[in-house]
């Protein structure tokens, strides 16, 4: 497989994965669990990005997306939010990411060109470092991306939509 067609494969399934956490973050609406999204999505616009960058290198564009992923199901809300409701939308991020990482990780071993590999090793890295946050939230952990201070308890939730004048 030559270095044009590898980059773009990969870069329609990063884009893919992308648009399926952009989903997920419009239901996960427990603040915690929400905000884990929020960072995984703006590291994997990075992502886009880099690739976007090397496909402009071969005067190619950015691919469209792969196989889109299933819609997460929205769980029915309540006055308060259980973090154990997301646990299956957050199970399912984690193992498609882990999946996107041992899909790519011999592939890219192959890769000649240094910069390329070491682009795609790092997005890959951070793939398998973003599933591992999804998993300790799907477990229950709260305190995926660090401890409130002052044990101020967690109110309420995130809407589904932004608020917009």
């Amino acid at each position: 497989m030559n270095l044009k067609t590898l980059l773009t494969d990969i870069a329609a399934e990063r884009l893919a994965l992308l648009q399926r956490h952009e989903a997920a973050a419009r239901v996960v609406s427990h603040y915690d669990f929400n905000n884990t999204y929020q960072y995984v999505i703006s590291r994997e616009e990075t992502h886009v990005q880099w690739l976007q960058s090397a496909l402009a290198e071969f005067g190619a564009a950015l691919p469209a997306p792969s196989a889109a992923a299933a819609e997460p199901v929205a769980p029915k809300s309540g006055k308060t939010v259980d973090a154990a409701t997301f646990r299956d939308i957050l199970q399912d991020d984690g193992r498609g990411l882990t999946g996107f990482a041992q899909k790519w990780r011999e592939r890219v071993g192959t890769m000649t060109h240094a910069r390329h590999r070491t682009m795609v090793g790092v997005i890959l890295g951070e793939s398998l470092e973003h599933a591992r946050l999804f998993e300790q939230a799907a477990a229950g952990s709260e305190d995926v991306l660090g401890r409130r201070t002052g044990g101020v308890p967690r109110v309420g939730a995130v809407l589904p939509t932004r608020w917009m004048e």
